[in-house]
């Protein structure tokens, strides 16, 4: 009986070590490249070990699509943008730890300029609330 609950133990241990936090959901992203700084927000579905999503910085107009891959707590992701009529990739390497934290390096091509980015859990957005003009 010692021996099932010892081996009960282990495989419960085993389980929690191997799951590994997602990216699914939205994202608070704060770059720092090259002495600029700059923050963004990207909302991210990571499915079978591939990420697809959008990227929206503080300054855009419109969204940019996100396509990359997950391989355990490791991630890479990627999009194209124009800055000042340049156009730019920027690919994303990322570590995810257990608290909910992801942070790495990013790199700006075709110009190869590097930065390090955090990003974390943004919070939801709240649903409108119900108008009170009937009263």
């Amino acid at each position: 009986m010692k021996a099932l609950a010892a081996l009960s133990t282990l495989l419960f241990a085993a389980s929690a070590v191997a799951a590994t936090p997602s990216l699914t959901g939205q994202w608070s992203v704060h770059n720092s490249i090259a002495g600029n700084e700059s923050d963004q927000t990207c909302k991210f579905v990571e499915t079978d070990n591939k990420i697809t999503g959008t990227c929206r910085a503080e300054d855009a107009d419109k969204d940019v699509q996100v396509t990359g891959s997950v391989d355990g707590n490791k991630a890479t992701w990627k999009y194209d943008m124009d800055y000042n009529g340049s156009p730019l990739t920027l690919t994303y390497t990322a570590t995810l730890d257990d608290s909910g934290k992801v942070a790495g390096n990013v790199e700006v091509d075709p110009f190869g300029v590097t930065g390090d980015f955090t990003a974390t859990p943004a919070p939801a957005t709240p649903a409108a609330a119900p108008s009170d003009t009937g009263k």
